[in-house]
């Protein structure tokens, strides 16, 4: 596919990322509890990053090795976070990751938004697992893989380094083979 698509679910819009999204994107990846959540999410968010995360999309995704969606609110088009799958073409499969910004948290946009990315996932891009990890300290994110039909893979002891310390992750997967939208 030359052009990513927008990917539509019952309450939200996938779509790529604009420019015009870097002051909204600032203002909620910006906040210290989305950091917190997130292993390449900084804190403090600065001023140009936004810019500058949005403009590696279109040629990762030209590349197949990344596609990243805004995820917006159908009813007023108010970004709500982002959600991604990384490609390894050699291996056929993908790793999810997400953010939602704190306004937006416990509505269930992210297990919503995922569902529509695993549909897109394996019917669109012909992959055959796809695997997401949370930080321990994250359990709110690991229901969001238990919701989308993944299963727990196990824990990967101080597999990360995030502001000097070391953080165990865990690992959900899904294979094409089991996923029921």
């Amino acid at each position: 596919m030359s052009k990513q698509p927008t990917l539509e679910a019952e309450r939200l819009i996938l779509r790529p990322f604009t420019i015009a999204d870097a002051p909204e994107v600032q203002k909620l990846a910006g906040d210290k509890a989305v950091a917190e959540t997130t292993l390449n999410i900084p804190y403090p968010y600065e001023d140009g990053m936004a810019e500058e995360w949005i403009g590696t999309h279109e040629k990762s995704f030209k590349d197949n090795k990344n596609v990243t969606f805004a995820i917006v609110q159908k009813t007023d088009n108010q970004l709500a976070g982002a959600i991604s799958l990384t490609i390894n073409e050699r291996f056929n499969n993908a790793e999810m990751g997400y953010w939602i910004g704190v306004p937006y948290w416990n509505k269930g946009y992210c297990t919503e938004a995922a569902r529509v990315l695993l549909d897109y996932g394996f019917n669109d891009l012909n992959l055959n697992r796809i695997f997401a990890h949370h930080m321990s300290h994250n359990e709110a994110s690991g229901k969001v893989m238990q919701k989308m039909g993944m299963n727990y893979e196990g824990c990967h002891h101080q597999a990360v380094k995030k502001n000097g310390s070391y953080l165990d992750i865990k690992v959900y997967a899904i294979l094409k083979e089991d996923f029921n939208i």
